[in-house]
């Protein structure tokens, strides 16, 4: 048996494809955007976890600097 067994995975065990989750426009707009690791896992997590609700919501948020 050769199973793969790293990425990320929904409640249900089933493999999650970050590159298909949509980004709404607050991870757009946040500082964290393209950081990689484990930020990125964290933030793949909360937009899969959110997917079809009225309303995107991320406590880990932190915008942009405009002049950087």
């Amino acid at each position: 048996m050769n199973e793969e067994i790293n990425g990320i995975y929904d409640d249900d065990g089933n493999k999650i494809n970050p590159d298909l989750i949509p980004k709404p426009s607050l991870c757009i707009s946040c500082k964290k955007d393209g950081m990689s690791g484990e930020e990125e896992i964290l933030c793949n997590l909360n937009r899969a976890d959110q997917q079809g609700e009225e309303e995107f919501m991320c406590g880990a948020y932190v915008p942009k600097d405009p002049n950087e």
